[in-house]
């Protein structure tokens, strides 16, 4: 993996992410396929709104459908006919959300199944082996995310935890080798909560073990909005500056424009797709829920400076009747919708920066953050 770091414009970035399944240029926002698909999307819709990353997540691949079925597809590419890159999570989070179904030790984390309730260890050498047959081109590394909030001395702990395994994956990493002719990149994730020292330790200790990219984790689970961008700055001030910044399961709109004025590059939220099967559209004027009932006769696009399919070909009355009909196409438009406006906020960001307007950009835009009306279905 090669990253160039094209143009700054103040604390924002413009790069170009360079693997051997195609370039993507960063500010990127990544669609979450976590079981090997971004729900209710195809990989060609994907492709003509502008996406050049995927997300997928180890521990569910691993549990469903398995790694000798991924194995003997030639890899996830492969398997659900995506050309361009994936990044895979490691299955950290999991970690974190299915507290009630695991158990952290020095070794790993012992897990039991949410399908079957059947139990497996996940340490830090088995989750590189497993994204090793999944094929991502970008990998991650085994860590803790601790709760919000946590004890200074808890946060210490897990951070020293995560930094052992960190080792650990690197390890396996560069004694391993890829199964299917492609190179693979790992990346570190920095943790250390709301706690500035031991994110400045984090980000130390990554950093003399050394990855091909850093991931801000640990943010987003609760702390409050300020203490994020807080955090975020912190760590994107003593992150190398010569290799891509990802703030991990970040998030709206005004996350993302705080995030990349902050030096960010890379982001993933299930937050657009979600959303959208919930009824809620992002628009350049704000948020709209399509079974609100003044749509019901509008016949307006839901955006109207929107290119995407779904504003070209269809009005506000059709999709609040889809939705109030529960209709399966409802989910398919509003997602594409969607990720065409997170891939079009992305592209107004890159352009900005190169251009050297970001500042003037950003604030023009954030008309997109606010609640254009009230959430009602009668």
């Amino acid at each position: 993996m090669k990253f160039e770091l094209v143009r700054t414009d103040g604390g924002a970035r413009h790069g170009v992410v360079t693997t051997d399944h195609g370039a993507f240029e960063t500010p990127a926002f990544m669609p979450v396929g976590t079981q090997g698909t971004v729900k209710a999307m195809t990989p060609k819709d994907l492709s003509e709104i502008g996406t050049e990353i995927i997300l997928s997540n180890t521990y569910h691949l691993y549990l469903r459908p398995g790694v000798e079925v991924l194995r003997s597809a030639g890899g996830l590419h492969e398997f659900m006919g995506w050309t361009k890159p994936i990044l895979t999570d490691s299955g950290g989070y999991q970690v974190f959300s299915l507290a009630d179904l695991r158990k952290i030790e020095k070794d790993g984390v012992t897990f039991r199944s949410h399908l079957d309730g059947s139990s497996h260890l996940f340490t830090p050498e088995s989750v590189v082996g497993i994204q090793r047959v999944i094929g991502s081109d970008i990998m991650m590394l085994l860590d803790e995310c601790p709760p919000y909030p946590s004890t200074e001395a808890y946060v210490r702990e897990s951070n020293d935890l995560t930094v052992a395994w960190a080792r650990r994956c690197k390890s396996a990493f560069e004694m391993s080798a890829q199964e299917y002719g492609h190179s693979q990149a790992l990346f570190g994730i920095v943790q250390g909560s709301v706690y500035p020292e031991i994110r400045k330790a984090s980000v130390m200790a990554l950093g003399e073990i050394s990855f091909d990219g850093y991931a801000i984790g640990g943010l987003a689970v609760g702390e409050p909005f300020s203490e994020m961008c807080d955090i975020v700055a912190l760590c994107t001030e003593i992150l190398p500056a010569d290799r891509p910044r990802y703030l991990m399961g970040v998030g709206t709109p005004a996350d993302l424009m705080e995030a990349i004025s902050r030096g960010v590059d890379m982001f993933d939220c299930v937050l657009p797709t979600r959303n959208g099967r919930n009824a809620m559209l992002f628009t350049r004027s704000g948020t709209m829920t399509m079974t609100n009932a003044k749509y019901k006769a509008d016949l307006a696009p839901a955006d109207e400076s929107c290119g995407c399919y779904s504003c070209r070909n269809f009005s506000r009355a059709y999709l609040r009747h889809l939705f109030m009909s529960r209709e399966v196409l409802a989910l398919h438009l509003a997602t594409c919708h969607n990720l065409y406006f997170y891939q079009w906020l992305m592209r107004g960001a890159r352009n900005a920066i190169r251009d050297g307007t970001f500042a003037v950009w950003k604030e023009q835009h954030m008309a997109a953050l606010r609640p254009r009306d009230s959430v009602t279905s009668t």
